[in-house]
């Protein structure tokens, strides 16, 4: 059987070829061809999945092949584009449209690099470059820029210095505002699975897209704590550590989006009260509601934030806690039905717990003494409610004084040691 690429111009493109310079195993794998038509892939066997320009299938492989094409700024944002393709589009034509260097590269059939940008040479310099000035007609790519810094950060990469002044572009030209929720939360969640997720912030700060897509974590710049219990810096600088922290104990992006909206609420602090923050977690909880609305962010990312952000300071004081408050907390973090959350919750815990001073991850002894309590509660036997006469409010009541006793008697164990 022929193959449906024979007697086409094809060219591996983008991600694929980067991650290859740097010995990283292929993702997904992307193609350009040149010259042909719609018509010509259509009859070859390809199937056209493209809305905006053409993009097909490989009817065997599954892999995406690109029509090459131009691109024409025709409106405000970053839907604002013409697309025009045809058997005159060449390659660097496609590759000078894309966002950096190192992403403008292509491989031809018989492995050779084709890199009229010099992205191979940014890459072995560790500098994220853009293309060309064309850059800033699309906003999209501020989000895009932080997200591939956030990536490559831990290995020495820096945006140059002149993207990030087209970047400051964008941010002052209002085209920000274009972006629609769902491409802010995509992009941030994408940063969130990163290697340092932190530099996705930084570099927005860095840019001034910071105040524009995330004001509520701008807002505590300059945000002063308690030297005593912070030594650090201020609220910014804590949020950060934080997330670094997360990152290091857990892959789970929504524990780390729990890190970095935690302290939310101490932006809201009058100044004459400062530096202490009485009350943040309840204030953080309005804002992280708005933020989640305002993003559309999925609910089980907005729940786990919401509960590291109203309990986290409960958390820390665990072991003063009376057994009743222990139980209330228990079942606001809806544990005994979803206890993976509560590992998530308690994860999130630990890493502020550690993010202040010089970020040295400890022992958190509130993790293991929640546990126990939780553990003991869920253990009480309820077997005889199962067929019980009472009504469900009564056998509710019921479960709650066997659990309270439960999580009572390894309370008054720990009194009597201490």
């Amino acid at each position: 059987m022929a193959d449906p690429c024979d007697f086409l111009e094809c060219y591996l493109v983008g991600g694929a070829v980067r991650d290859a310079l740097l010995n990283k195993a292929a993702g997904d794998r992307d193609w350009v061809v040149i010259g042909a038509s719609p018509e010509d892939m259509l009859e070859r066997g390809f199937r056209a999945v493209g809305k905006d320009f053409p993009v097909f299938l490989h009817p065997v492989s599954g892999e995406e092949y690109a029509l090459a094409r131009r691109e024409r700024k025709t409106g405000p944002g970053y839907t604002g584009f013409a697309t025009e393709t045809g058997s005159d589009v060449t390659l660097e034509e496609d590759l000078s449209r894309r966002d950096l260097t190192v992403n403008a590269m292509a491989q031809d059939p018989d492995g050779g690099l084709i890199d009229p940008f010099g992205g191979a040479e940014d890459l072995n310099n560790g500098i994220l470059r853009h293309v060309s000035d064309a850059f800033v007609e699309d906003p999209l790519r501020v989000l895009r820029v932080a997200r591939f810094a956030a990536r490559y950060a831990g290995r020495g990469f820096a945006v140059a210095p002149e993207t990030v002044d087209l970047m400051r572009r964008i941010s002052a030209s209002g085209e920000l505002a274009s972006l629609v929720p769902e491409r802010v939360w995509q992009e941030t969640c994408r940063a969130l699975g990163e290697a340092d997720p932190s530099e996705f912030i930084r570099v927005l700060q860095r840019c001034d897209a910071l105040d524009i897509i995330f004001p509520e974590i701008a807002a505590l710049q300059g945000v002063l704590q308690n030297v005593e219990h912070h030594p650090e810096g201020d609220a910014f600088v804590h949020t950060l550590m934080v997330l670094d922290i997360a990152t290091k104990i857990s892959q789970e992006k929504a524990v780390r989006f729990a890190a970095l909206v935690h302290d939310l609420g101490k932006a809201k602090t009058p100044q004459n009260e400062w530096p202490r923050h009485i009350k943040h977690e309840h204030r953080g909880v309005t804002i992280v509601n708005a933020l989640c609305d305002r993003l559309r962010v999925p609910s089980d990312y907005r729940e786990l934030a919401v509960l590291v952000t109203r309990e986290h300071l409960l958390m820390h004081r665990l072991a003063e806690l009376r057994p009743e408050t222990v139980l209330k907390l228990l079942n606001r973090l809806d544990g005994f039905r979803r206890p993976e959350r509560l590992d998530s919750f308690l994860t999130a815990c630990r890493a502020d717990a550690a993010g202040r001073g010089d970020g040295t991850l400890g022992d958190y002894p509130q993790k293991p003494l929640l546990e126990k309590y939780f553990a003991a509660a869920k253990a009480v036997d309820l077997s005889d409610l199962a067929d019980s006469p009472q009504d469900g409010r009564a056998r509710k009541k019921i479960v709650e004084e066997r659990r309270l006793d439960a999580i009572s008697e390894i309370h008054q164990n720990r009194q009597a040691v201490c």
